[in-house]
């Protein structure tokens, strides 16, 4: 038998007599010849896997082997061309995630599908289902006892955005393990997790197999899988290449069946034992502050590896960015001895420091361009001529740097999105190679990679470092900073406490060093500060625009009362409120479609067309009924149009409203080409009817914007609509209906727009569509003033009210200030502008490590 044969043969005969021996139960998750295939990749071939309850089942293979791919099958999430799901002895009959929850099947995934925008415990209710948490008015409550038991400070009414990347894989985790399910998948759970959080893990995943929930463990760390796992699937290139009981099989043997060779090495030589390093400092950092670490003192030689370790939250991210320029500091770095401008990404660059960030996704790929793109987008001058970009060269460069690193991909043109994680991370070595960096820093350079994939990546750090480079890892994995760095610099709160060398550099010593010198940190929201939290939450969060906005109107309302006392007169006061009733409505639309992550241009020519409409009806001796029947079927049409177009075509929503408002802009020209039909008086009468001074139609208005508010909050259309525009990826694998969201969002957003166009009727009084059309530009105007995301997913209708007020108001006051026309366009630009800028301040959020100290003594008997 070959070494070939060797690993991929199917589950040993010994192996399965043990398996029957042990207590194990029936099998609640069966896969069944599952095949997977997507455009130019086969990801799944024939693949069976039997899962049995009170087991846990490790599933491991490289990057792009189809673990992920088979677990999306299973979850729902996914179908298969071919083959079948069963879970608890039900078939899994169409891929809906609901039906796969409904089944009993939980999922952690390896990147969480928490929608951001959305709080915790909105968060928790559409991903157990309302039902389960007692619908919203208690999900808070329901999710802080899911919570609290993990002790990780995390507070159920906080944004998932303003959580750290620990805090979100332990809301993912505790979504899952809610919903006590009958199969529970586990997909890289522990990426992000400290040891103590990884135990805790652990000590759940024992207590739900001994209650006989079955376990799919997916992970790259080979020392976790035997730790926690009764048996072990080998997936390799879409296929099982065996399964085997993980006491017969030791680490060396998993890698060697995950990678189908013998791993003859996995470290490179070190550049200290081959004579490799250079006497020359090619990095040197003298007495750096930061807000995170101080004194920090070092040097880097050319051909040298020095890793950066510490308990997680001491600085060393903070360090490591701040040396590629991303963060403030004070002191001095010098690279190959020039000094750099501190907090500089341009002046590191230009020295050749070259940066490798650990959130690939969010700071190392351009997620929509090509695998060529991303290689070559450093060394852009290399495959230009003349400022044109060469696509042959990207292609010449791309081949390779492809087959340099061993980069598994159908193409240089194909998305880099669709690559594996471990793929991914060598586009972008592949790009920091190119640039032949004089500093290389790495931070966590093999997270979320294979087995093979890390050995390829160690091969081309040290490339790197031979080349000349000066080479900073950081690393939280003690094995892989022993195996390659020649010194490892050790932090604790912020500083360098102990610098290991040559002998001394051992996994072991790394630990050691790092407990003995260092508090350990408890993370925590930090109680003491109770009120600075929540006011900083509240500056952060929806309605916080509201209020300033509110402020704003008042002060500008006393200054020009101030100024001239007519303007708080009865008549100015009304017709301030009715002016203001069709851009409350026509702001409350576009609202409704931002949220979900649109956009309506036609709002302001539906205005006019329902107007043109109504001129042939609602007039002297015509039909009312009929004339508000066409004004309400052209509104809803128009909905309708927008949201099939967008949804059923993905066409972008700018392209299909704009072509919506020059098609209703041609129709009321074509059925009016100049102003006629007079609205009938007893019905203009009855729309600017009032209560005191205040205008009926602003009532309804502000009722309407209220109900809006309150359901966006409180019922699960608001939710799932502000989830949608959060996250639209995740928001589909929670079971969202998506596309039905998307759509009716539409339809509702015409259909507020119907109100505004009969107070324009009465307004105007004549059937004349031209007026309508600034209301789309006010309509994003009142939008942005309220502080809505125009990404989607954050926004308030009580922010609507207080902007569309104020922008009314701003129309209304140059007269009463003696200021020209000039300014009513002016002062809302500026007004906006500086909104602008400061919602972005109030949201701007710095990632960092939430961390509290917890002293504890260190061996000479001293508080670290």
């Amino acid at each position: 038998m070959t070494n070939s044969d060797l690993y991929d043969v199917a589950t040993d005969p010994a192996d399965a007599a043990a398996l029957e021996r042990r207590s194990f139960g029936p099998t609640v998750l069966k896969l069944d010849g599952i095949v997977k295939t997507f455009p130019g990749v086969r990801a799944l071939t024939d693949v069976t896997l039997d899962v049995l309850a009170g087991e846990v089942h490790a599933l491991v293979g490289e990057n792009g082997a189809g673990k992920s791919t088979l677990m999306a099958v299973a979850s729902g999430a996914l179908a298969p061309d071919e083959g079948s799901v069963q879970i608890g002895g039900a078939p899994l009959t169409s891929a809906s995630p609901d039906a796969a929850r409904e089944l009993g099947l939980g999922i952690v995934r390896q990147d969480p599908a928490l929608l951001p925008d959305l709080t915790v415990a909105e968060n928790m209710a559409v991903g157990v289902g309302y039902k389960r948490v007692g619908g919203l008015g208690r999900a808070v409550k329901w999710s802080q006892g899911q919570l609290d038991a993990w002790e990780m400070g995390i507070d159920a009414k906080t944004r998932v955005a303003d959580l750290s990347v620990e805090q979100r894989f332990i809301v993912e985790i505790a979504k899952a393990l809610a919903l006590d399910p009958k199969v529970l998948i586990l997909d890289e759970p522990t990426e992000h997790l400290s040891l103590e959080e990884v135990q805790k893990l652990f000590r759940k995943v024992r207590e739900l197999v001994a209650g006989g929930t079955a376990v799919v463990y997916i992970s790259h760390r080979i020392p976790e899988v035997k730790q926690i796992s009764d048996r072990i699937t080998v997936l390799r290139d879409g296929q099982v290449r065996g399964t085997f009981d993980a006491d017969e099989v030791d680490e060396s043997q998993i890698v060697e069946r995950v990678i189908g060779r013998k791993l003859e090495t996995v470290f490179p030589e070190k550049g200290s034992l081959t004579g490799s390093v250079g006497t020359e400092d090619r990095l040197a950092v003298a007495e750096l502050h930061s807000d995170e670490f101080h004194d920090i003192t070092f040097t880097v030689k050319a051909g040298e590896i020095v890793g950066l370790a510490g308990v997680q939250g001491n600085g060393q991210t903070q360090l490591i960015r701040a040396l590629a320029g991303l963060e403030p500091t004070t002191g001095s770095i010098e690279v190959a001895g020039k000094a750099l401008s501190n907090g500089s990404n341009a002046s590191a660059s230009a020295a050749g420091v070259v940066y490798v960030p650990a959130d690939r996704h969010g700071e190392g790929v351009f997620l929509p361009l090509s695998v060529g793109d991303n290689i070559a987008a450093k060394t852009l001058p290399q495959v230009s001529r003349a400022g044109m970009v060469s696509e042959r060269r990207i292609f010449q460069t791309a081949v390779e740097q492809i087959k340099r690193l061993a980069i598994k991909t159908p193409s240089p043109r194909t998305p880099i999105s669709s690559l594996s994680g471990g793929n991914q991370q060598k586009v972008v070595l592949a790009r920091t190679l190119l640039s032949k960096p004089t500093v290389l820093l790495a931070e966590e350079p093999t997270q979320g990679v294979d087995a093979g994939a890390r050995v390829d990546i160690y091969r081309i750090l040290r490339d790197a470092a031979d080349a000349g480079a000066a080479v900073v890892i950081l690393s939280s994995d003690g094995v892989e900073l022993e195996g390659l760095c020649d010194r490892v610099l050790i932090m604790s709160r912020g500083a360098v406490v102990q610098e290991l060398v040559g002998e001394e550099v051992s996994e072991a010593a790394i630990a050691r060093a790092a407990l003995t010198s260092t508090t350990v940190r408890e993370r925590t929201d930090a109680d003491k500060s109770a009120r600075g939290v929540k006011l900083r939450r509240w500056m952060r969060g929806d309605q916080s625009p509201a209020a300033v906005l509110g402020a704003i109107f008042l002060v500008l309302g006393v200054v020009v009362a101030a100024t001239n006392p007519s303007y708080l007169g009865a008549f100015n006061i009304n017709n301030l409120l009715f002016m203001a009733a069709p851009l409350l409505f026509v702001g409350a639309a576009q609202q409704v479609v931002v949220l979900g992550s649109g956009f309506d241009l036609s709002v302001g020519p539906l205005m006019g067309f329902l107007v043109v409409l109504a001129s042939y009806w609602i007039v002297d001796g015509g039909n009312l009924y009929i004339g508000i029947g066409l004004m309400v079927a052209g509104a809803i049409a128009t909905g309708v149009v927008n949201g099939f177009l967008v949804t059923r075509f993905n066409i972008n929503p700018v392209v299909v409203t704009l072509a919506t408002f020059m098609a209703l802009q041609g129709i009321y020209l074509a059925l009016r080409s100049t102003p006629g039909g007079i609205i009938f008086g007893p019905i203009a009468d009855q729309i600017q009817a009032r209560v005191g001074i205040v205008p009926v139609v602003t009532i309804v208005a502000v009722v309407v914007l209220l109900l809006l508010e309150f359901a966006l909050r409180r019922t699960r259309w608001g939710v799932e609509l502000r989830g949608v525009g959060s996250r639209i990826d995740a928001a589909g694998r929670l079971g969202i209906k998506v596309k039905r969201t998307q759509f009716f969002s539409y339809v509702l957003c015409s259909f507020l727009v119907l109100p505004a166009a009969v107070v324009m009727m009465a307004q105007i009084g004549i059937g004349d569509g031209r007026p309508s059309l600034s209301y789309t530009l006010a309509s994003v105007t009142v939008v942005v003033l309220a502080g809505a995301s125009i990404f989607g997913g954050r926004g308030s209708f009580i922010g609507i009210l207080a902007a569309a007020f104020l922008v009314q108001q701003v129309l209304n006051v140059s007269p009463f200030l003696g200021l020209s026309q000039a300014w009513s366009y002016w002062l809302p630009g500026l007004i906006t502008l500086a909104a602008a800028v400061l919602y972005a301040q109030l949201r701007r959020t710095r990632r960092r490590k939430r961390a509290a100290a917890v002293p504890i003594a260190s061996p000479e008997g001293s508080a670290a």
